[in-house]
């Protein structure tokens, strides 16, 4: 099912800095996924979560796969993978070359930090099982625990690692972060993203860089989004 959430009016959180991309500055996507490597030169992106029009639902599940049309395409029942009620994705886009693009954002490093997975005895035998695949594929001497501490971004790693993986589709993971989130208390640079990423990185055992894997990491100036210079 669809999810909608909004933010409260008072804050511009991730949520609300996202929201406002997506429907009013697409171009600052389209410009840090392209220097993230996200998207390759001159390639665009359709934007089909969290839109405007239907008030900033965004999806989770077999209705993401639906969205990104997709839902066809998987070889690998989602069933068989993860539970349902899974992640809910902060947005979901179509590069121009067709290729599904998932995106999980943060405005503030502590976001980052979510804690370990509430799931049942029955969903969290499909969650291990899955999270160690993933953690294999992306680093096979890792033993890192993946559903503690950073599991969020885990469950991120393993739905890319479903698609890209064991379905055979060729789709971007972008893990997007604003900088100078101030009222959020967000960081003033990308640096300091980058350094907060290398210990997620770190802590899951798993390499710094994972572009050959296709997850990336872009960043957008809330200050671009908010006019408060």
């Amino acid at each position: 099912m669809p999810v909608t959430k909004q933010s409260s009016a008072e804050t511009l959180g991730s949520q609300r800095l996202l929201q406002t991309a997506v429907n009013n500055r697409p171009e600052l996507l389209q410009a840090a996924l392209g220097k993230s490597g996200a998207l390759g030169d001159d390639e665009s992106v359709a934007w089909v979560s969290p839109i405007q029009s239907e008030d900033y639902r965004e999806y989770r599940d077999k209705v993401a796969l639906t969205k990104l049309g997709i839902d066809e395409k998987v070889r690998v029942p989602l069933r068989d993978f993860w539970p349902s009620r899974g992640p809910v994705w902060d947005a979901l886009g179509v590069s121009g070359a067709g290729r599904p693009i998932l995106v999980e954002a943060k405005a503030h490093i502590p976001e980052a930090a979510s804690p370990g997975t509430k799931a049942s005895p029955a969903s969290l035998e499909l969650i291990e099982k899955s999270l160690i695949a993933t953690r294999k594929h992306l680093a096979p001497r890792s033993t890192s625990e993946w559903t503690g501490t950073f599991y969020q971004y885990a469950n991120r790693l393993a739905y890319q690692y479903y698609l890209r993986k064991l379905n055979q589709i060729d789709s971007s993971l972008v893990f997007l972060n604003f900088i100078n989130a101030m009222d959020m208390d967000g960081p003033s640079t990308e640096e300091e993203w980058q350094g907060a990423s290398r210990l997620i990185h770190a802590v899951l055992g798993i390499p710094a860089k994972l572009e050959r894997f296709g997850v990336f990491h872009a960043y957008v100036d809330a200050e671009d989004l908010t006019d408060k210079r």
